[in-house]
């Protein structure tokens, strides 16, 4: 990327925002912030009990997210927030107007595997219908990329820097 930006790396549970965030921030030589660290206790209990949050529930998450996101503006870096339907995105793009999305988009069959996988998340397999019901893919006027999720994580990572790096213009739209 030419300039540092704020990449916020979305899409649905269990695509690999974990994974492919510090690996991206790493190849970008930013810092790297999990979005699950900014939830507070009551959303993960939540989750955790097979409940989807609620946009209400969502509010204070993405406004901390998007603090951090702005406290990095010009200074770039990574930060993982499923960011499912536009009106979080543009909540984020409030407090951060530069930032720039990669959506993580798979396969669902692919992810329930992944998410089954897994050890030690409070995100259950059950919610992934949720999180697909509830997701907008990103729409031509926001500033990001869509990644398909095949392969290795450093194969997706390589993706994503050189979508990143063939967008004509990383300033917000």
């Amino acid at each position: 990327m030419r300039t540092p930006h704020v990449v916020v790396v979305m899409g649905v549970a269990g695509t690999g925002k974990t994974t492919i965030g510090p690996l991206l921030a790493a190849r970008l030589g930013v810092p790297y912030a999990e979005g699950d660290d900014f939830h507070p206790p009551a959303n993960i209990a939540k989750m955790s009990a097979g409940h989807p949050l609620e946009d209400t529930d969502r509010w204070p998450w993405l406004d901390a997210i998007g603090s951090w996101a702005h406290g990095r503006e010009g200074l770039g870096g990574v930060v993982s927030s499923s960011a499912l339907k536009r009106s979080y995105r543009d909540r984020l793009r409030a407090a951060a107007p530069g930032v720039v999305f990669v959506h993580l988009t798979g396969d669902r069959t692919l992810i329930e595997d992944r998410m089954s996988h897994r050890q030690g998340h409070f995100m259950p397999t059950a919610l992934l219908d949720s999180q697909f019901a509830t997701l907008q893919p990103l729409e031509a006027d926001e500033a990001g990329v869509a990644v398909d999720v095949t392969g290795s994580p450093e194969e997706i990572t390589a993706r994503a820097v050189r979508a990143l790096d063939a967008l004509p213009d990383l300033t917000p739209r």
